[in-house]
Parts: C-alpha cells; sequence; structure tokens
C-alpha cells in the first residue's frame, strides 16, 4: 500500500511537538501528547456564560462561532511549541479576550485560558510569573471597568487566574521533574549496559587472547617439526588439545555466569516494579558467597513471588530477608497483602521444582487476610568442578605416559 505523505503547509506539520513543549514532556513521560487535550473541557464555561449574561444572542452565536477554532488553534499550538514561544500564543488568547470585552462576555473564558497557559523560563521564581500575572489582570481589570462592566462581574479574575495559574505551574515543574528523572533513569541502565558490554569483551579478550595465542604457537610448533621429529610433532598437538579443551571449559564456565541472574540486580528490579505498584520494598543485603546456581535459583524465586505481590496480593509493604549458615541460605519473602493462597499455579510449581533441583525446600504461609509469607531454604553445596576439568587433568596424567 503506497503511504500518503500530506503536505507540508498542513496544520499538521505545524502541531508536531517540540522537545521542551509540554506535549513533548507528556511524550518523555510515556503519555500521549495530547492528553493535555482534557483541559479544554473547562472551555465549556464559554457557553454557560450567556446564561448569566443576557442569553443566548444571534451575535454571540457568530462571535463564537469565530473565535472558538482561533482559540482551539492557539491552545493547540501553545502546547506544542517551543518554551521560548508558547507565551506568544497565550497572549494571543489574552489579547483576543481583551478585543472581545465590549460584545463578547464569555471572552474571559479566554483570558483564564492564556493567564494559565503562560509559561516563563524554568529559572523564573514564582514570584515573578505572579507579578507577571498580576500585571496582566489589573489590566484587563481596569479594561473591563472602562468598557462597563460592573466589578462584580470581574472581580474573580485575579483569584481565579493566580489559584489555577499557580497550580497548573507546579504541576508542569513536578512533571518536568520526572521526566528529567526517568532520563536519568534510562541513561544509567544505558551506562550499565554498556559497561556490561565492555566487562564481558575484557573478560573474553582476557580469557581467549593468550589461550589462543598458544594453539597458535603449538600448531605452528608441530607444524615445523613434523617432517624432522614426528613424536615432538605430536607431544605439541596433543599440548594444543589439552589446552584448547581447557579453553573451552573457561568459555562455557563464563557463558553460565553471563547467563545467570544476579540476585542483588534481581532485587533492585523487585524495587522498581513494588514502588511503581505503590508497594514499598524492605530488603536486606544478599550474602557475598553464595554459589552460582543457589543464587540463580533465589534470584527467579524472588522475581516470581514480587511479581505475584504486583499482580495479586494487593500490598503496601513487602519484606525480603536472608539467612545464611554453614547448612545453607534461606530467603523469606513476606507481604501484608490479601493471602488467601490455597493452591499452586504455574508459577509456584515452577518455583518448587527450581528449588527440588537443588535439594531445597519451599513453604507458603499465606491466611486470608493475613498476608503471604514465603520461606526457601536451599542446602550448602560442595563447589562445582570446572566443566572438562577433570578430565583434562586425566589427559595430563595419561597422554605422556601413551606418548612415552
Amino acid at each position: 500500500m503506497k503511504r500518503i505523505r500530506l503536505p507540508r503547509w498542513l496544520p499538521l506539520d505545524w502541531l508536531k511537538p517540540a522537545p521542551d513543549s509540554i506535549a513533548g514532556l507528556a511524550i518523555r513521560r510515556g503519555k500521549s501528547p495530547w492528553s493535555e487535550g482534557i483541559h479544554l473541557l473547562w472551555s465549556m464555561w464559554l457557553f454557560i456564560t450567556p446564561v448569566f449574561s443576557g442569553g443566548y444572542t444571534l451575535r454571540w452565536l457568530w462571535l463564537t462561532l469565530l473565535t472558538y477554532p482561533i482559540f482551539i488553534l492557539l491552545y493547540a499550538l501553545a502546547v506544542v511549541a517551543p518554551r521560548r514561544q508558547a507565551w506568544r500564543y497565550a497572549i494571543g488568547m489574552i489579547v483576543m479576550s481583551a478585543l472581545l470585552l465590549r460584545w463578547y462576555p464569555s471572552g474571559f473564558n479566554y483570558f483564564v485560558f492564556g493567564c494559565v497557559m503562560l509559561r516563563t523560563r524554568e529559572s523564573a521564581s514564582l514570584a515573578r510569573y505572579l507579578a507577571l500575572l498580576w500585571s496582566i489582570n489589573a489590566v484587563f481589570v481596569a479594561a473591563a471597568l472602562w468598557v462597563g462592566y460592573p466589578w462584580q462581574s470581574i472581580i474573580w479574575m485575579p483569584a481565579v487566574t493566580t489559584v489555577i495559574g499557580v497550580i497548573v505551574r507546579v504541576e508542569r515543574r513536578g512533571q518536568q521533574k520526572d521526566a528529567e528523572l526517568l532520563l536519568s533513569h534510562a541513561e544509567v541502565r544505558r551506562l550499565a549496559a554498556t559497561a556490561e558490554r565492555e566487562r564481558i569483551g575484557r573478560d573474553l579478550h582476557d580469557l581467549l587472547g593468550h589461550t589462543l595465542s598458544l594453539i597458535t604457537l603449538k600448531l605452528e610448533l608441530s607444524r615445523k617439526l613434523f617432517d624432522r621429529d614426528a613424536e615432538a610433532s605430536r607431544r605439541e598437538l596433543l599440548e594444543a588439545e589439552r589446552v584448547a579443551r581447557h579453553a573451552l571449559a573457561e568459555v562455557r564456565s563464563a557463558v553460565t555466569g553471563i547467563r545467570a541472574t544476579d540476585l542483588a540486580a534481581e532485587l533492585a528490579a523487585a524495587r522498581l516494579m513494588l514502588e511503581s505498584s505503590c508497594v514499598h520494598l524492605d530488603y536486606e543485603a544478599v550474602p557475598d558467597d553464595l554459589d552460582r546456581d543457589s543464587e540463580r535459583t533465589l534470584a527467579l524465586v524472588l522475581r516470581e513471588a514480587v511479581t505475584n505481590v504486583a499482580r495479586h496480593a494487593h500490598a503496601d509493604r513487602v519484606k525480603v530477608a536472608f539467612e545464611h549458615d554453614a547448612d545453607g541460605v534461606m530467603l523469606r519473602i513476606e507481604d501484608d497483602g490479601r493471602g488467601g493462597i490455597t493452591a499452586d499455579g504455574n508459577g509456584l510449581a515452577g518455583m518448587r521444582e527450581r528449588v527440588a533441583d537443588l535439594g531445597g525446600t519451599l513453604q507458603i504461609d499465606s491466611p486470608k487476610g493475613g498476608g503471604t509469607r514465603v520461606r526457601v531454604r536451599i542446602p550448602s553445596r560442595a563447589p562445582a568442578l570446572e566443566i572438562g576439568s577433570e578430565s583434562d587433568d586425566a589427559d595430563d596424567r595419561t597422554r605422556p605416559e601413551q606418548a612415552a
């Protein structure tokens, strides 16, 4: 299907949000750029004002049809425009309201929107913003009194614009801080991923660089000795094979470590997940001397338990604790949610299988309305031998004898 390209002069192209615009801020916070459109519901007062100021007339109808689309366009441009330009469209609303004072009382709504949409520099203080706001209000109120409006009908304008303007300004600053925090989190994750890739690259270089160089030298020496001393050439080939097997075992071990889930990282991810669900997480430091299999299993159990809490528990608080001694390690996960777990689902069944594979036990205490307590105990394990190390040692012992 051929893609339709709109001409650049269409308004749609004008409405592309600038990075520092209100809509751009919403995008950085993961929201729709047009979520600010919800505030246009306040413009309903434009259609209610005639009830209190002479009723609906033909003049009101024509002025509404003429000015309301202009107001919508100015509002949209103020939302998508860069900060250094957005104030112009807000002033446009204020000027349009002032020009309509004599004939169109509903235009007061344009004035309120214009005051609220004023965007000053980030460094501008609240006092400076209020000074600007009150100056504009003073001019507008004086113009309204000069036109002939009774003071009772306009005295509310400074109060309304001040209260709403300050609230919106504080909200905008908070949203800006949230967007900056999200950006910093994303940058931290990117830097962490870059550092991890660099670490893996260094480890593989340190692991394979010398080994492959040694294998190359052994093979070159074997080739040179092949015609002159076949037995020496054979010994060099056997030595190269032994070094290659050892390198293969080290690579397998390194890859297993890279794939393994780090328990400390899983705790950090758990905190992010729970805090996004308004659940507070308390946890203790991870024991330092856990073997790789135990740490990986506990990390997977923790991930499953935290996911269950976030989705089903309706908890306010979660606590994670560790007990480590000579007999093994225990992980305790407790929440103050609704409890009531009576049967294992797929997640709990998978947790039990992983723990059972290491000879451990998993207990769940979940009275209805009393929260849930998960206890996982994994016994101590003897250090695992490197893959291929035993066979390599055997090869080292037997091959010289065979060579002899």
